[in-house]
């Protein structure tokens, strides 16, 4: 037979089993809609829809002035699965629609998203879906054709139309309910300029201020511009870096805006922030420290600490360039191109996936930091078996001396308490539990002075009443831990001469820390 004979006959075939395939599927739809699980059998003088009817939920109930409302049951079914994850250890304060709890807290949630492309999208689609009681969804730009590939919710009837709206209309056909889910869409360009913004990032009326705030903008001086407004007002900022031109999904982390590599963006905004800080400074007559940043750097210091601006970035080294310009733009000129004074032009080269998974780590985030069950990421530096196993030993060695110095203060009958009651005896943690303290619990920096790898970091003990256990040992650069050191024999306790407000911070942390504590 010719190859054309055998494509003929490959092609009959295929068509063939095609045919054969929809009649099994079809029959067996038709199977299934006959014997429902849980019972709902087709009876006599009933069709397929009259059974699928009885199956689906009633629709939402009218309130007053016809708004929606999603009875209480059907509304903590929808949210059954993140009530379980949410609920305490007793089982309590899980249900959104009864209040309390971790997911009381995220259905009581404000939150605000500016940027609703790839990234943004996604991220307010799963807030939505997960609960959060009120979004503000702000961006100036429309559906296009070539945003379809990573928008959350977008189809092709939406070209044209503004992100925001289209996100909107979505959402509320997951949650009908305009009492359980508010949503706000904005469709202005966020400019930084309060006079233009008018009431754009004004908290809802009632609350003081946002709970989180989520930036996916991808223009470097906006995006600046946002996390240091809100950094100056103390509201927690989670932004996503460049997901352009990468694909790995395990190089993805989350982290401080100054530990994020191999991201552009990242380095741009970074040193946007930095001008702008020392720009204020010298407006002010005053100094600023832009490096660690964390003790004497004013709202500068949310680079180096990610309880206050977080971050997602890839690490993964660009794999994609921007697309070339055209004959058209060299001729006339790229200022005639942009959608907007100022904005990008050349098309960035994006794999849908890059940015779904930007934006569902950010929701990931604030719904577990909303809900009351924050995480611990990864850093994205590694640190190697021996430099771990150096720190165990230093740390076990040091314990041991001081162990000695201060045994003969034992109170009587006592066998790890001195008469100031500092606990005397064996550090309780092993070697593997090193690389977590340094890489999840504290980032591979000193806890205190924000200084990470680069200088010598050692692990001492937080409070000298109790044991070295995970959750009583912070990372020190060698100079901070010598001063803490050095406060505890004259004041008694290292603590004392640490700032108030980083003390805090170190407890918030060590709270945190997810191993095993000692037994009291």
């Amino acid at each position: 037979m010719s190859r054309r004979g055998h494509g003929a006959a490959f092609a009959a075939g295929a068509l063939a089993g095609a045919i054969a395939a929809s009649f099994v599927v079809a029959s067996w739809s038709r199977r299934r809609v006959r014997v429902r699980r849980g019972g709902a059998a087709k009876s006599d003088g009933e069709d397929e829809e009259d059974v699928a009817s009885r199956r689906r939920p009633p629709p939402p109930a009218s309130g007053a002035g016809g708004v929606r409302r999603l009875p209480d049951d059907i509304r903590s079914e929808m949210l059954s699965r993140n009530s379980l994850y949410f609920a305490s250890e007793g089982g309590e304060g899980g249900d959104a629609c009864a209040g309390g709890g971790g997911m009381g807290r995220i259905a009581g949630a404000s939150v605000l998203v500016v940027g609703l492309g790839g990234v943004g999208s996604h991220c307010a689609h799963m807030l939505a879906r997960s609960g959060v009681g009120h979004l503000r969804l702000v961006d100036f730009d429309q559906v296009t054709l070539s945003s379809l590939n990573r928008h959350a919710v977008a189809t092709l009837e939406d070209v044209g139309l503004p992100k925001a709206t289209v996100l909107r209309d979505r959402l509320r056909r997951i949650c009908p309910d305009e009492e359980r889910l508010r949503i706000d869409p904005v469709v202005q360009m966020y400019t930084g300029d309060l006079n233009k913004d008018g009431g754009l990032l004004t908290p809802p009326e009632g609350r003081g201020e946002w709970d989180v705030v989520i930036d996916c903008i991808d223009d470097v001086p906006t995006k600046a511009k946002l996390i240091a407004h809100f950094a100056k007002r103390g509201v927690r900022v989670l932004s996503c870096m460049g997901a352009g031109g990468k694909a790995d999904p395990t190089r993805v982390h989350i982290s401080d805006l100054r530990s994020a590599s191999r991201d552009p963006l990242a380095a741009a905004v970074r040193q946007k922030l930095r001008l702008m800080g020392k720009r204020e400074a010298k407006e002010a007559g005053v100094k600023v420290t832009d490096g660690s940043g964390v003790a004497n750097g004013g709202w500068l210091s949310c680079i180096d600490d990610d309880a206050r601006l977080a971050v997602v970035f890839s690490s993964e080294k660009v794999v994609a360039k921007l697309a070339a310009m055209t004959e058209e733009q060299r001729e006339e000129g790229m200022k005639n191109f942009g959608a907007m004074d100022n904005m990008r032009v050349r098309v960035l080269p994006v794999l849908g996936t890059m940015p779904a998974i930007m934006g569902q780590a950010l929701a990931a985030t604030a719904l577990c930091e909303l809900g009351g069950k924050p995480f611990s990421p990864v850093g994205a530096e590694r640190v190697g078996r021996n430099v771990r196993h150096k720190l165990f030993q230093h740390l076990k060695s040091r314990e041991k001396k001081f162990e000695d110095r201060h045994k003969a203060l034992l109170k009587e009958g006592s066998e790890n308490y001195t008469t100031d009651g500092v606990y005397l005896g064996p550090i309780q943690i092993d070697p593997d539990d090193v690389e977590y303290l340094m890489a999840e619990l504290w980032k591979n920096k000193c806890g205190l002075s924000g200084e990470r790898l680069g200088t010598v970091l050692e692990l001492h003990r937080w409070d000298k009443t109790r044991p070295a256990t995970p959750n009583n040992l912070v990372l020190m650069s060698v100079k901070t831990a010598q001063k803490f050191e050095k406060d505890f024999e004259v004041l008694g306790d290292g603590r004392k001469g640490v700032d108030n407000e980083i003390r805090k911070r170190i407890e918030a942390r060590l709270a945190t820390c997810a191993l095993d504590a000692e037994n009291d």
